[in-house]
């Protein structure tokens, strides 16, 4: 991504600047304290990444900053306009899914849903940097989301398969 100065729109406190997300260069405006999640659900209609708690706590607004796990509630959006950000969306595609996501369906880890966003890109983050990673490491990563339906054991498993999907999907690759 090219290094554009941030220019100031036409309201005093607001700025636009480009953002790296999901492999495409976007410009946004926000004010420089909004939170990347706004921006990602609000300017750009990415609703992978769910507004939870709103203090960084849950999870559920997890998305991947330069392939580390990152909660978009707590962080502006004008601090991370120069580095790649990686939301649910671009993860995977409906045709070809990341194996994380693809897992997650084999093991049926959802039950409403609302956590699932911060359980794969947190697994999926955990992966990247940890292609084989023990029981402990899995729980460690995943300690963090919070699950209110109870498919702890469904997202464990989950987790647990991915790992053996992209470790296949590595062997497999020419």
């Amino acid at each position: 991504m090219a290094n554009k100065p941030a220019t100031q729109a036409s309201s005093a406190n607001l700025h636009r600047y480009p953002l790296l997300i999901n492999g495409e260069e976007k410009e946004v405006t926000s004010y420089r304290d909004t939170s990347l999640l706004l921006v990602l659900r609000n300017e750009l209609q990415l609703n992978g990444p769910k507004y939870g708690c709103g203090l960084g706590e849950c999870g559920a607004c997890t998305v991947m900053i330069d392939g580390v796990a990152a909660r978009a509630c707590v962080i502006p959006a004008y601090g991370v306009r120069q580095r790649a950000i990686t939301t649910l969306e671009g993860l995977g595609q409906r045709d070809a899914l990341h194996p994380v996501q693809q897992a997650f369906i084999e093991e049926q880890a959802a039950q409403c849903g609302y956590c699932m966003n911060g359980m794969i890109m947190t697994t999926a983050a955990l992966l990247r940097a940890n292609p084989a990673p023990t029981e402990q490491q899995i729980r460690a990563a995943l300690s963090g989301n919070l699950c209110r339906c109870g498919t702890h054991q469904e997202i464990l498993c989950a987790a647990r398969r991915a790992a053996i999907l992209c470790q296949q999907q590595t062997e497999e690759a020419p």
